[in-house]
């Protein structure tokens, strides 16, 4: 009888054992997916730091961005990879500089190259930890295969493949429903039919709207995102969402049109409520304490005000690549915070591998983790001693100090003429201080020479370093047959893949 008990004292006790092993096993396994943050990332396109109201904008009504710097983090010293479209899409997907994956700063319709699939971008880098993925808006990475959306990591696309000013490449495929406008046949269209601002709206790796109604793009963009979120909501998934606006040229739904006077602020405020939009869905659906909202643009401002920094769209100059940035999550972001340490696009990637528990890319990458910045951690510095950039004649960014390895008024740097008719310096460089000079307006480089001698090496080794490694893009498929895709108005430039150096 002793024995009996025993043997079932044993059982008993083995199958408590099993029990607790199969929970704490369940634990383990679960945990870590119930804690990933799902990811939204809005891209804006040539929205500059002075166009929203958490930066002192005046002019356009930013309510719900102003309302998202309430509640999460303002980013004051936030760097894109490029001051031009595609080179700034290229480091904020990989989370490496362009240059150094040989991309051009500018892809059109009928270039030849695009992102390399052997790359991975972010879609790829959440796909490995079981995230849904959706790019919906603008790519500009690759308008062919292999280099769309859907085949760099993306499960679901659905937006305008380049910059809205362009035109439509024949060679894509045409859905079977598409849909055509201004009085197009299809006959036309497969003829090769091309007008500039006439561009396609695709799904996945197929033109369903030729030419699309830009005035409703920003308002269909955010249908179908919020069409994502709430078919999502009960798994972790990557919403990117690179809106086609406020990119020239401009346009806005009847609901947001003559709201200010001006255009650019008109598109400003619907891009605004777009992400107003996007947050009410977030907050709706449940998910708001375990969401990831990021907001930034992709190069200074084209039509609007990149005050008080210096220059726009296209300058190295922080006018063109210091952008207006905000990062929400409620209870890990502290609300109403603010960053004053340099961080950048480049970034995005590693920092959500973290998040997220999955593996960082086989191959080079450039970015660093910022989530102790993103978190507020008490005394929590940049993780880049210089950050480095090719784009144009170059510039390094190292703590309060911008550089620039060349003369002033001698870059060819757009709208960067001073405007207080002072003299430019005549020194072979240019030293700012952007804490005390947030406007570059004062050359401090014969009074800094350590300084300037420490930037300049930085640059030249991030140069070489660069120039050692590149990695190619990759060829794009045209379809056997397909029309030309050169520019309407019969320009033969062929806008091939050509290194960029200082």
């Amino acid at each position: 009888m002793f024995f009996k008990k025993v043997a079932k004292m044993k059982t008993l006790s083995i199958a408590i054992s099993v029990a607790a092993l199969t929970l704490l096993f369940s634990l383990t396994i679960s945990a870590p997916a119930a804690q990933r943050p799902n990811v939204i990332l809005i891209f804006i396109d040539d929205m500059g730091y002075g166009d929203v109201g958490f930066n002192g904008a005046t002019g356009p009504k930013t309510p719900n961005l102003n309302r998202m710097a309430d509640e999460g983090m303002k980013f004051t010293d936030f760097y894109v990879g490029c001051a031009v479209c595609s080179g700034s899409r290229t480091s904020l997907m990989t989370g490496v500089h362009y240059q150094r994956l040989s991309m051009n700063a500018v892809l059109f319709p009928n270039s030849d190259q695009g992102l390399n699939p052997d790359e991975t971008t972010i879609a790829e880098v959440l796909r490995s930890v079981d995230y849904k993925t959706a790019c919906i808006g603008k790519w500009h990475l690759g308008h062919l295969p292999p280099c769309l959306p859907t085949m760099q990591g993306f499960q679901s696309y659905y937006g305008i493949p380049y910059s809205n000013d362009m035109w439509i490449d024949p060679a894509n495929k045409l859905d079977k429903n598409i849909l055509l406008r201004d009085g197009l046949t299809l006959e036309q269209v497969k003829a090769g039919h091309k007008i500039k601002n006439g561009v396609p709206l695709m799904r996945n790796d197929r033109v369903i709207e030729y030419p699309v109604d830009q005035t409703t793009v920003t308002k269909r963009y955010t249908e179908e995102a919020i069409r994502f979120i709430d078919a999502n909501k009960d798994q972790p998934f990557f919403l990117y969402l690179p809106h086609t606006m406020v990119h020239l040229p401009l346009a806005v739904s009847k609901a947001f049109e003559n709201r200010t006077g001006k255009l650019i602020w008109d598109a400003i405020e619907e891009v605004d409520w777009s992400v107003g939009e996007v947050l009410k869905a977030v907050k709706r659906n449940g998910i708001d304490d375990n969401t990831l909202v990021i907001f930034t643009s992709d190069n200074g401002a084209a039509v609007g005000s990149s005050l008080p920094l210096r220059a726009r769209k296209a300058s190295v100059y922080d006018g063109g690549i210091r952008e207006p940035t905000l990062m929400r999550w409620p209870g890990k972001i502290p609300a109403g915070s603010v960053c004053r340490e340099v961080a950048a696009t480049i970034d995005i990637l590693p920092t959500l591998a973290k998040l997220t528990g999955a593996d960082l890319p086989e191959r080079k990458i450039d970015g660093l983790d910022i989530w102790p910045l993103m978190s507020g951690r008490k005394n929590a510095k940049s993780p880049h001693d210089t950050y480095v950039l090719m784009h144009g004649p170059g510039t390094v960014r190292s703590g309060k100090w911008k550089f620039y390895p060349w003369q002033e008024g001698k870059g060819r740097q757009r709208n960067a003429e001073p405007k207080d008719g002072r003299k430019l310096s005549l020194d072979p460089v240019q030293l700012y201080d952007t804490v005390a000079d947030i406007g570059e307006t004062t050359n401090l480089a014969a009074k800094y020479p350590e300084v300037v001698k420490r930037l300049y090496a930085a640059y030249d080794a991030h140069v070489a370093d660069i120039e050692a490694t590149r990695r190619p893009t990759a060829k794009m498929v045209r379809r056997e047959g397909a029309p030309s895709p050169d520019r309407p108005g019969g320009a033969k430039k062929k806008k091939t893949n050509k290194k960029k150096s200082k």
